[in-house]
């Protein structure tokens, strides 16, 4: 009997998962991958690109706090970026600099928007992100001891690190 339960579960979520992707959008690049995850939220309107830009800029100066999630409490780079998401258009993003790594679509640099996220690391797995909001700035909560700041991609330390761009 747990065996026929196990493959109904089986059966249930192949369904659904295949039922899942009707909805999808085209990623906006074709710099995606084929691997590239389902959308499941709409693309961001320009306004809301623009928001999300405007809101990460008004937490400059917030204490940087290591899983920090809110103003008061402080941000980590990852913390940071869900609390604009989730407060500008209600899209939960994961938690994780890795999960973000993977989160939305793949763009190249020169498409760049605002809203869009900048993912950094100097080695396989990525280690650091922050909100990209034009002109080739960035905010980002960088470290302990810091505040969430306005950087520059081109600047000397950003620009030896390994940079992907997402589109959520």
């Amino acid at each position: 009997m747990r065996v026929f339960h196990s493959l109904a579960f089986a059966a249930c979520t192949a369904a659904l998962l295949a039922l899942g992707g009707c909805g999808t959008s085209r990623p906006p690049s074709t710099s995606s991958s084929s691997s590239a995850p389902i959308r499941t939220t709409p693309p961001l309107t320009a306004e809301q690109a623009h928001d999300i830009a405007i809101h990460a800029l008004g937490l400059v100066g917030t204490p940087y706090r290591y899983g920090g999630n809110t103003p008061d409490s402080g941000f980590d780079c990852s913390g940071l970026i869900g609390y604009v998401y989730r407060n500008q258009v209600g899209t939960p993003p994961p938690r994780t600099v890795a999960q973000l790594n993977n989160w939305g679509y793949r763009i190249d640099g020169g498409e760049l928007r605002a809203g869009d996220l900048v993912v950094f690391g100097t080695g396989r797995q990525p280690n650091h992100a922050g909100i990209y909001v034009g002109e080739g700035r960035f905010v980002h909560a960088p470290s302990t001891g810091g505040t969430v700041r306005l950087d520059h991609l081109q600047s000397r330390h950003w620009s030896r690190q390994n940079a992907a761009f997402r589109r959520p």
